[in-house]
């Protein structure tokens, strides 16, 4: 800027240290493109890289396929889609087995009871949660890279897949259905859970060949804690008919938790004083057991089983009382033994389910990604978004083929993972082995389980998502936008369904960002004295300006949305009102002398992309600034915001984009432009990333 009258009135790089600044502290030379290119060799090579078109890098890639196909190639790509090949050879067996085969078998231990519960709530028989802990398990051991991760039946799942099925594959009205007629509506709902699980393993695996595990991130954690917490509250209203011994149809739709209220009530008289004392008496061990659990998580080894406790204990007490016979107790019946005939799904029901299988998938693939984040950033190590998607994508897949329904990571027997002193994916063998043990051997003792108990381990196991809803007050402290994510979507899941709930949890989520673009505001800059920071001039009054210089930054993208708003503000600080030139406004100290603007630096480094009309904006305001006699410079332009996207060598800026009328600044040696200098000429012509229009 030395071209401008009083440029000096600002400290000079000599001045600094002498007169104002004791302590020697001075500002360093610019780093021109030349000293760039002397100091670090490879900068001209990593500019030609970039300048190369499109088209010769897309050949260049294509003639490397050949390569990949080596065997070389093979291995590294079977590294990667096979983690264990990885981590195996790496297990310190003296350290890491025990831990992992006592939190196996603790997991193990309350997948079996808590299979049978989420089955139920799935509206298939419980035989079907054992196989969807074992199945989905197994796989992810040998496709998943979250190391503390534990799969399995996951009750928001199961509550989402219970309503599809319940409304693809309705009760008959009359109710009072022959033996022969359950086992066919049994069959019809385990194929169109099956069917659901297929669905959504298909869509998780097209999203892992279109690369898209970053599309977890426009699940929130406000969506997805509060996505948890309303589907709870459903779990516990839609457990409450098992818990009373009242035979309700189950409720499905929007207000479907009020339904079922209503529907409670209603029938209240006709309850069953059997199933409400056994109901009542589980609560009363299994609550104060998961407290216990919680609280001394620290002390104890291993935390304590109070669903197979609770199992067994009813177990015994229904069979010597005969509770079944003498007061009508609903009962789980035989489990049958050994795994079932694996059989396709029926690809017919596929249409019909597709609209179910895409929120079950995003919100497994979700949940999962999280849980598996938090723990990575817990215990130091990392997962690739991708291959857990081709982890649960194939668990779901195959596990459709064995009459499985929709799985994913579950809160609950995570943290009972970690607890126990899980440190690898082998935990989950030894998870297997006490599930298949149940299928095999040991299914003959729960026959006589009583429903009711099931239905209380499903309430009690959404202690941890009831408790999220301590964590507003916090939220509402770091981020009222946040926190008014988290209340939609939250008021949305228990008002409506989880799918609508979801689905208005991610636009209002996705419209909060839209409106936080609209309030960004455009910042005067000024150089703060004694370093070579430039502030903002509203923050402090030390800080230097030049007469007839205004440096503005605008940390925003510029698109349709923000043009309004991008116009608004830089007609304020450069004065351009509707009648012609104005007085600038200042945001430096109120007595500060307003002097008309000459230049004015935009610094677009904030500026992400910008579209067509974001484009025109700025040529537009290139013109108005032509015409009130400012000379308008862009600086630290990005490759997709303002600058020129076609690197062919013979055509001008211009001819490149139309849109912007950019010409290269010809004076510019570092990210200030309009220094006198070495710049574009001496330098060989190379493009720059600060322009003047």
């Amino acid at each position: 800027m030395s071209g401008l009258p009083d440029a000096r009135a600002c400290p000079g790089l000599g001045e600094a240290s002498d007169l104002k600044f004791p302590l020697g502290a001075k500002f360093r030379e610019p780093l021109t493109e030349a000293r760039f290119q002397q100091l670090f060799g490879d900068a001209e090579q990593e500019s030609d890289l970039l300048s190369e078109p499109r088209w010769s890098r897309l050949c260049r890639q294509w003639r490397r396929l050949p390569g990949a196909c080596s065997g070389p190639g093979a291995w590294r790509l079977l590294l990667a889609r096979l983690p264990p090949l990885r981590w195996l050879p790496h297990y310190r067996w003296r350290a890491w087995l025990l831990g992992d085969a006592v939190a196996g078998v603790t997991v193990g231990i309350v997948h079996v009871p808590q299979g049978m519960a989420f089955a139920l709530l799935t509206s298939v028989p419980p035989v079907f949660g054992l196989y969807t802990s074992f199945f989905p398990v197994l796989i992810y051991t040998l496709l998943g890279t979250g190391r503390h991760l534990s799969t399995g039946t996951f009750a928001v799942l199961s509550l989402m897949t219970g309503s599809a099925v319940e409304r693809l594959v309705p009760e008959p009205l009359g109710g009072n259905l022959s033996e022969i007629e359950r086992e066919q509506l049994d069959a019809q709902r385990v194929g169109a859970a099956a069917a659901l699980a297929f669905g959504s393993g298909a869509l998780m695996l097209g999203m892992f060949a279109l690369q898209l595990g970053v599309l977890s991130t426009f699940l929130s954690e406000p969506v997805v804690k509060a996505l948890t917490s309303g589907a709870a509250l459903h779990v516990l209203v839609s457990q409450l008919p098992s818990l009373l011994g009242l035979p309700l149809p189950r409720q499905i739709g929007c207000f479907a938790l009020f339904k079922t209220l209503a529907a409670v009530l209603t029938a209240l008289p006709r309850s069953s004083p059997a199933e409400l004392t056994i109901s009542a008496l589980s609560l009363a061990l299994l609550v104060p057991v998961k407290e216990l659990n919680v609280r001394f998580r620290d002390k104890l080894p291993t935390p304590i089983p109070g669903e197979i406790v609770m199992v067994l204990l009813a177990s015994v007490l229904c069979f010597t009382s005969s509770l079944d016979t003498r007061y009508n107790v609903q009962i789980v019946g035989l489990l049958p033994g050994g795994f079932p005939q694996p059989r396709l799904p029926n690809l017919a029901e596929l249409p019909r389910i597709l609209v179910d299988s895409l929120p079950i998938a995003l919100v497994a693939f979700a949940v999962s990604a999280s849980l598996a984040s938090i723990y990575a950033d817990k215990y130091s190590y990392t997962i690739d978004s991708n291959q857990e998607l081709l982890a649960h994508g194939v668990s779901n897949l195959i596990s459709s083929l064995f009459s499985c329904f929709p799985n994913s990571a579950t809160l609950a027997t995570t943290s009972l993972l970690v607890d126990a002193g899980g440190n690898t994916q082998l935990a989950g063998l030894f998870s297997c082995i006490v599930v298949l043990s149940v299928l095999l051997w040991l299914g003959p003792f729960f026959y006589y389980l009583p429903k009711a108990v099931l239905a209380c381990i499903n309430i009690s196991s959404m202690r941890q998502m009831f408790f999220q809803m301590q964590e507003l007050p916090q939220l509402w402290r770091i981020s009222r936008m946040d926190f008014a994510v988290w209340m939609v979507t939250w008021v949305a899941v228990v008002i409506l369904s989880v799918d609508l709930g979801l689905a208005i949890g991610v636009v209002f989520s996705m419209m909060t960002v839209i409106c936080r673009t609209q309030r960004v505001q455009c910042l005067a800059l000024g150089l703060a004295e004694g370093t070579e920071l430039y502030r903002p001039l509203r923050e402090s009054h030390k800080l230097c300006k030049v007469p007839g210089l205004c440096i503005l930054s605008y940390p925003a993208p510029l698109y349709f949305g923000t043009r309004g708003q991008f116009r608004r503000t830089l007609e304020w600080h450069l004065g351009l009102g509707e009648g012609g030139k104005e007085a600038p406004k200042t945001d430096g100290p109120p007595d500060a002398v307003a002097e008309p603007v000459r230049v004015v630096v935009l610094d677009c480094s904030g500026l992400t992309f910008a579209d067509v009309a974001g484009a025109r904006e700025v040529v537009q305001l290139a013109s108005r600034c032509l015409d009130a006699g400012i000379h308008l410079l862009l600086a630290q332009c990005n490759g997709e915001s303002l600058s020129t996207g076609d690197t062919d060598p013979g055509r001008t800026p211009e001819q490149s984009d139309p849109r912007t009328a950019v010409r290269q600044c010809p004076g510019c040696s570092c990210s200030c432009p309009g220094e006198t200098g070495e710049g574009a000429g001496a330098t060989g012509g190379k493009p720059r990333r600060c322009w003047a229009i």
